[in-house]
């Protein structure tokens, strides 16, 4: 399978596959609008998605990393990770950030494998900035689990 990653604009992402990381139609609108928008598609097919954006000097995040379910555990996410960290470094980042839930335990053992650490915990994040309780894996997800990594 090869897989092209490329950037995009954000009249063209795909909100339905941005939908898959992050529930808040509201909240993915706030970061589309500054962040740099990538695409990884197979042959004209789009796969996966992530949203790079600065959010301090020197420091960018991961505001949603999302790929087809059934695209899943086959390499696509990693490719994605390494090439947001590749992304980065060429914006002279010197830290890259990435959030999820505490229920989402693939996607934190994916993050933790590429590199990343857990920093911090925003507890209660997503019990106040959510409407509708999430739930994954058969957890609520209350809490932001924010992991980091130097380039």
């Amino acid at each position: 399978m090869r897989i092209v990653i490329e950037r995009i604009s954000k009249d063209i992402a795909p909100k339905s596959l941005l939908l898959l990381a992050d529930p808040s139609e509201a909240q993915i609108q706030a970061y589309l609008q500054r962040g740099l928008i990538y695409v990884a598609k197979e042959e004209e097919n789009v796969i996966g998605v992530y949203v790079l954006l600065e959010t301090r000097p020197q420091t960018m995040e991961i505001m949603n990393l999302a790929v087809l379910e059934e695209m899943q555990g086959k390499g696509i996410g990693r490719q994605l990770l390494q090439h947001a960290m590749q992304t980065a470094k060429e914006h002279h980042m010197h830290t890259l950030g990435i959030g999820t839930g505490n229920s989402s335990v693939t996607q934190l053992a994916l993050y933790q494998k590429c590199g990343f650490r857990i920093f911090s915990i925003d507890f209660d994040y997503f019990s106040k900035h959510y409407e509708e309780e999430i739930i994954e894996n058969g957890i609520v997800c209350r809490d932001m689990i924010r992991l980091t990594m130097e380039l």
